[in-house]
């Protein structure tokens, strides 16, 4: 009989020899951009071609399902299913990607095709989908393939599969497909990848992700520009009253100033979880800056268990071409961070209270909307000690645990509909450039991924009285 061991072992020396590598190069050549609408049949394509051979293999059942929503990609759903009294894990994944930006790759790299590479740091799949989010869910699918082998075909417990084409566009459809195949979908715990690792090196756990909320600030005094130098001095500039507003919400070094905005004190448990917490943003484009933000935290306070506001993109007249007119109308589209612990309902009306004590009436709020919610799970949850316990057997290593990961991810829904556990175990790093050219993922970093999921599969279906069983079902 196979061993926890040599299942591990048999699953490195399957990545080692280049199997994972050729599944992944014919992942990545399927083009299933959802933000390119030329590309729809693209996204069916992944799914049916690139992943279901993949399940027949595994000996999971799996269905195409048209979206909710008219226009959006389809949804995979497969099951392997070995007994109703076997714990149950439901994963997720999105084979959909950003658009390819052919143009903008480096010399010798396409977005469709998988180019290995070595760097100082180590070595490099290049490709669009690499890191966000084929390689992450290829990990998990590819450990577990290997599990399945190591057990002769049975894994002894259940496994359930979302997977959708439609994440980089809002995930549309997602809630509605969950709400509607809740019971089918019932499971123990969610345990899924996306997202970047704290640093390239630190195998990391998250049970939540941060929201993200998205609105407007206009000042429009007047329908059409006056000239500036009959008016300059006389009349309104809108620019001008909209910079000061952003400066009464936020001061000079990125600290959030509306009441309401800033989340409670951190707790003991959570200053005592991110306590030594490595950040590397892993690009050269920005600088982590000790003074930005909130006074009194680490980065990773500020990074996973904190709000933060962000003017995305702010525009006043037609600063390519400027006229000699005071122009009508000034406009910020900014951005929430938001905690789970954050209720989003109060983020506006906090704001206006704001804006009308500071003296800018005039100030509109437009276009509030969630991007995606935030959620969390119970850090002390019996399913998360069981997933970090497994993954350090697996690796030998500290797992890092946090909060919240700092990107948005759609765990929300299924901690709604599904009243599951949420693990999220990523593989990326925040250097990946997953929504850029050049998207890559580290070759080091997804052999680990396998060895972790290989434990975790192996885990899952090992009886109750065994070291590293599961927990007993919450269902």
């Amino acid at each position: 009989m196979t061993s926890r061991i040599e299942a591990l072992q048999n699953a490195a020396a399957a990545f080692d020899t280049g199997d994972f590598e050729t599944r992944l190069a014919g992942l990545v050549a399927i083009p299933s951009a959802s933000q390119d609408p030329a590309r729809a049949a693209d996204l069916g394509r992944y799914l049916q071609q690139g992943i279901g051979p993949w399940l027949d293999a595994a000996g999971f059942h799996w269905e195409l399902h048209p979206n909710p929503k008219p226009g959006a990609g389809p949804i995979l759903l497969a099951e392997l299913l070995e007994g109703e009294d076997l714990p149950t894990v439901i994963t997720y994944g999105h084979g959909d990607t950003v658009r390819g930006m052919e143009a903008q790759w480096s010399a010798g790299r396409t977005p469709w095709e998988l180019r290995h590479e070595q760097h100082p740091d180590g070595a490099r799949w290049y490709g669009r989908g690499s890191a966000d989010n084929k390689g992450q869910h290829a990990i998990n699918l590819f450990a577990l393939e290997q599990v399945l082998k190591a057990r002769g075909g049975r894994l002894g417990a259940n496994v359930k599969l979302v997977l959708e084409t439609g994440e980089e566009v809002g995930s549309p459809g997602l809630r509605d497909f969950v709400a509607a195949h809740a019971a089918r979908l019932a499971a123990d715990v969610f345990i899924a990848s996306d997202g970047p690792r704290v640093t390239p090196t630190t195998p990391t756990l998250a049970t939540g992700t941060r929201g993200n909320y998205h609105f407007d600030l206009v000042v429009a005094p007047r329908k059409g520009g006056v000239h500036s130098g009959h008016w300059g001095g006389l009349t309104t500039d809108p620019a001008i009253v909209l910079s000061h507003a952003l400066a009464s919400i936020s001061d000079r070094n990125g600290r959030m100033l509306v009441e309401g905005w800033r989340p409670a004190p951190l707790s003991p448990e959570i200053k005592s979880m991110l306590a030594g917490c490595p950040v590397d943003l892993g690009g050269a484009a920005a600088t982590l800056e000790p003074g930005w933000g909130e006074p009194g935290l680490s980065p990773a306070e500020k990074l996973y268990a904190w709000n933060s506001f962000i003017v995305l993109a702010m525009l006043c007249g037609a600063p390519e071409a400027p006229a000699n007119a005071l122009a009508p109308r000034a406009h910020a589209h900014c951005q929430i961070r938001y905690v789970p612990q954050t209720a989003p309902e109060t983020l506006m009306p906090a704001l206006r209270a704001h804006l009308d004590a500071a003296g800018f009436a005039e100030v509109k709020i437009e276009n509030p909307r969630i991007g995606m919610p935030g959620s969390a799970s119970d850090a002390n949850d019996p399913w998360v000690g069981w997933a970090a316990a497994s993954m350090a057997r697996s690796l030998g290593q500290k797992i890092q645990h946090i909060p919240a990961t700092s990107g948005g991810m759609p765990g929300d829904v299924f901690q709604d509909h599904l009243n599951t556990t949420l693990i999220w175990i990523p593989h990326g790093h925040n250097g990946c450039q997953q929504h850029g050219p050049d998207e890559h993922l580290l070759v080091a970093a997804a052999r680990e991924g396998v060895l972790a999921f290989a434990g975790l599969w192996w885990d899952l279906g090992t009886p109750e009285t065994a070291e590293g069983a599961p927990p007993r079902r919450g269902r």
